[in-house]
């Protein structure tokens, strides 16, 4: 047979020849290794009739020439038990290094070479498939990047959909867009409560800054209202699924709930699937809406430093809210989410028969205010936190006991209650509440006075570090003199004792007898002290002129005072 006969003999043969034909093409290959004859070209058609890949073939050559016995049957194990696993060692290795195999690879190449006698290590193919087979997908991402790229790997049970206002899910969502707010560009936030059955949003708030509890009581009257603009959805849901925030499990929120006998379900912490209703409407918003308006600040941007355009208008945040509740409108009435199955939310809605739980909007107003205990209303109106709040309806009515409730952050307004009967007796406003102008000029003091402290306080913790290529202690840059280091020292101990000192705490001594002192001034001195003459002047004092003032000092001929 002639060089490569051996090997092209399995070409066309099922799998059990071309097994059994790896003996003899492997004695073939190892003859021609010896006699300086094999190419790459023999391992390849080799390769080719045995159905195995080149790799394989020169795998089975080393260990042909390493062991006699692998010649006559490649591919299989010598050894029972020779079947390398993943042990809690190399899971500990691979945790260490965020699935890193082939870091992994070179530890255990060192730990098996520190071994007496030195161990064999796996190699790193080897290692590779005893990751695939025996670690999940989910824990190979667990492994690289923790438990949240873990969960994206596992397998959720749907809840069944239940009937309108069962459940709502609620959740906060900072919006991705940059929108004016006063001259500055904010990412506000959105509030809203959204119905498990129907996947209909009832209520939705937008505030610019960062939320509150009043965020979440300004959603929940516009999701329980059902009159203009907030119907057709809305009533009193039987629970609610919350995710921990302390706004949500806030006194004032946990206690309207309490009093419209909603139940709240508290989820644990960092389950975002167990309420996929508001979580999918997150991501939904921001794909089919945020995306396309401007200022959006995750949109993709030229160059290596993703900044906005500097010609790039944004948007106001009265027209991002306006622009927000009619995609939500256009959610509710025309969008058809895959769930309900070619129905949109509204008509989902309309179709159930499940009755609906109503209250009245003075009584849900009541219900989602806070309570801040009783007052008694004086000639001056209501005080609350140091300020008077006055209303045309107090005439007359000095000296009844009253109660406050207040929506939280509006401290411009309160609603005043009958302490005993709970009768609303109606609105009371700031008294001497301050312009606009005056309040905007306070603030820009407030940020200038915050930018001034946060500049000095970075000033004053700058360090510098001399940078090293040898292990060393750190090298503290910014050298001082001597005389700078005792003038700097002298400065901050002046300024501490200045801000330590009592001046009113040890009078003044007195002046000397001679001298004319006001009244006024000469209660504050130390009389039995009299102040000594300065030094060099130990004759009595002038005495004093016509005018009350010390005679000036004459001179003689000789020009001496006398």
């Amino acid at each position: 047979m002639e060089d490569g006969d051996a090997v092209r003999a399995g070409g066309g043969l099922p799998a059990a020849s071309r097994t059994a034909l790896r003996g003899p093409a492997v004695r073939r290959l190892l003859a021609l290794r010896a006699a300086k004859k094999l190419t790459a070209g023999h391992v390849r058609v080799a390769a080719d009739a045995l159905g195995v890949a080149e790799r394989t073939v020169w795998r089975w050559l080393a260990a042909a020439e390493n062991d006699e016995a692998a010649a006559g049957d490649p591919g299989t194990r010598t050894r029972a038990g020779a079947t390398f696993t993943i042990t809690p060692e190399v899971r500990g290795l691979l945790a260490l290094w965020k699935g890193n195999v082939r870091a992994v690879h070179r530890e255990l190449v060192l730990r098996a070479a520190r071994q007496s006698p030195p161990a064999d290590a796996p190699s790193l193919t080897t290692l590779h498939r005893a990751i695939r087979r025996d670690l999940t997908p989910g824990e190979r991402a667990g492994l690289v990047g923790g438990e949240r790229a873990a969960r994206k790997h596992d397998v959720f049970l749907a809840r069944p959909r239940g009937w309108r206002n069962q459940v709502w899910e609620t959740d906060h969502m900072q919006a991705p867009v940059l929108v004016d707010v006063d001259g500055t560009a904010r990412r506000p936030w959105i509030t809203w409560f959204t119905d498990c059955a129907t996947n209909a949003i009832t209520g939705v708030a937008v505030t610019p800054g960062d939320p509150s509890r009043e965020s979440v009581l300004s959603a929940l009257r516009s999701a329980v209202l059902r009159e203009d603009p907030y119907g057709p959805f809305g009533g009193l849901p039987e629970k609610v699924r919350v995710d921990r925030g302390k706004d949500f499990l806030s006194r004032t929120v946990t206690a309207a709930f309490d009093l419209l006998d909603v139940e709240v379900e508290d989820l644990p912490a960092y389950t975002p699937h167990l309420k996929g209703t508001v979580e999918g409407l997150n991501r939904a918003v921001e794909s089919m809406f945020l995306a396309a308006l401007p200022g959006y600040a995750r949109q993709p941007r030229p160059g290596k430093r993703a900044s906005r355009p500097k010609d790039e208008v944004l948007l106001g945040f009265e027209d991002f809210t306006a622009r927000l509740l009619a995609w939500t409108l256009w959610w509710n009435t025309e969008h058809l989410p895959a769930p309900l199955r070619g129905m949109t939310p509204l008509q989902a809605w309309q179709d159930d028969p499940t009755p609906l739980r109503d209250v009245p909007v003075a009584d849900l107003w009541t219900f989602t205010l806070e309570d801040a205990g009783t007052r008694t209303l004086t000639t001056r109106g209501v005080r609350f936190r140091k300020r008077d709040y006055v209303g045309p309806w107090m005439t007359g009515r000095a000296g009844i006991q009253v109660r406050v409730r207040f929506m939280p952050h509006h401290d411009h307004r309160i609603e005043v209650y009958h302490a005993a009967t709970g009768r609303y007796l109606g609105p009371a406003d700031l008294a001497d509440r301050a312009t606009e102008e005056q309040v905007s000029a306070v603030r820009r003091a407030r940020a200038a006075r915050t930018r001034r402290l946060k500049k000095d306080l970075e000033a004053s913790q700058r360090e510098r570090y001399a940078a090293v290529n040898q292990p060393g202690a750190p090298q503290r840059l910014g050298a001082l003199t001597t005389a700078q280091a005792e003038a700097e020292l002298a400065q901050a101990t002046e300024t501490d004792l200045s801000q330590l000192s009592l001046p009113d705490l040890i009078p003044p001594a007195a002046p000397p007898a001679g001298w004319r002192t006001p009244a006024s001034l000469a209660a504050l001195t130390t009389p039995d002290r009299p102040t000594p003459l300065p030094s060099g002047r130990d004759s009595a004092p002038a005495p004093d002129g016509p005018d009350g003032r010390p005679a000036r000092p004459t001179t003689d001929k000789d020009g001496d005072a006398s």
